[in-house]
């Protein structure tokens, strides 16, 4: 995994475990997964585009909500941050990652006083950890920063480095997938749960309601390597239509890489949602990921 200039210099002798791409520094430093509000009132999100892997996945009604996984880059701050859901715990389980949060379910309240879990949740940390952008109502106005995430954490006694498994990346033997260009999610009829990913002969640009993502302060678009749409059965379990969703059994996805489309399987390898086709693996390629949750796949258009 390193790479030399032509004098035989070492310039490059690392790789991100969650990206694939090439460091000159050990990366050592933990995961952090965050929470993401989707609601339309809060978008734009701020430093969601420095996510190296982000799962979008419905919460309750057809919003749904982003666990993003930090761990090549570190915005200065992120959010809104919303509140917890026992399937992201689980997906955030899977990197050992800092759970942030804003709020919890009961079951996901159950998993994060358990003791088994780090994570810090705004609501004891309101107007301290967490602050408030007074232009935004509530709940949709929670940001942290990451430099106060990382002080609070210290006190705590949380650790902050460790080794990270890697994510699969490499080329795939079968890349002779379908040309698509466009790809687009509904996860309801209405326009502001509709997705959109175009490719743009280097990334997938994601669009959210009609509207370009991009980054509040910043504009920086949401730009990605990989877009992994995985099936997965989802019940509702209680009069606030929260869910379950089967994360372990495996079944049907569609995974989108260089402009073209592969139909997959996915399984649930220690905790993390990876492809396969026919019982083999197959590998990302290095850059960012988004991984697409959907009830069905015939919510999942594609051009």
């Amino acid at each position: 995994m390193s790479s030399e200039t032509d004098e035989g210099t070492n310039t490059m002798s690392w790789t991100f475990p969650l990206t694939g791409l090439a460091t000159d520094h050990v990366p050592n430093n933990r995961v952090v997964a965050v929470m993401i509000n989707n609601y339309p009132k809060a978008r734009p999100q701020t430093g969601l585009y420095k996510a190296d892997l982000v799962y979008e996945v419905l919460a309750e009604g057809d919003i749904t909500r982003f666990l993003a996984l930090y761990q090549s880059e570190e915005p200065e701050k992120v959010g809104p941050v919303r509140s917890a859901r026992d399937y992201f715990i689980d997906l955030s389980n899977g990197f050992d990652a800092l759970y942030i949060c804003h709020g919890w379910s009961p079951k996901a309240q159950q998993m994060l006083q358990s003791g088994a879990v780090d994570y810090f949740n705004g609501f004891f940390y309101d107007g301290t950890l967490f602050k408030r952008d007074p232009s935004r109502k509530a709940p949709h106005n929670s940001y942290v920063s990451f430099e106060n995430m990382k002080k609070e954490a210290e006190k705590k006694g949380y650790r902050l480095e460790g080794e990270i498994k890697p994510l699969p990346f490499f080329e795939n033997e079968q890349m002779n997938g379908q040309s698509v260009h466009t790809i687009d999610i509904f996860y309801s009829k209405q326009s502001y749960a509709h997705v959109r990913y175009t490719y743009d002969g280097d990334k997938y640009i994601r669009y959210s309601g009609g509207v370009q993502t991009v980054d509040r302060e910043t504009k920086t678009p949401i730009a990605v390597q990989n877009v992994f749409v995985v099936e997965m059965e989802h019940k509702v379990v209680d009069n606030e239509g929260r869910r379950d969703i089967n994360l372990t059994s495996g079944g049907k996805a569609y995974l989108f890489q260089k402009g073209t489309m592969q139909q997959v399987e996915w399984k649930n390898v220690d905790g993390r949602i990876l492809p396969y086709k026919d019982g083999i693996p197959l590998g990302f390629v290095p850059g960012k990921i988004w991984i697409n949750v959907v009830p069905t796949l015939n919510e999942v258009h594609y051009e």
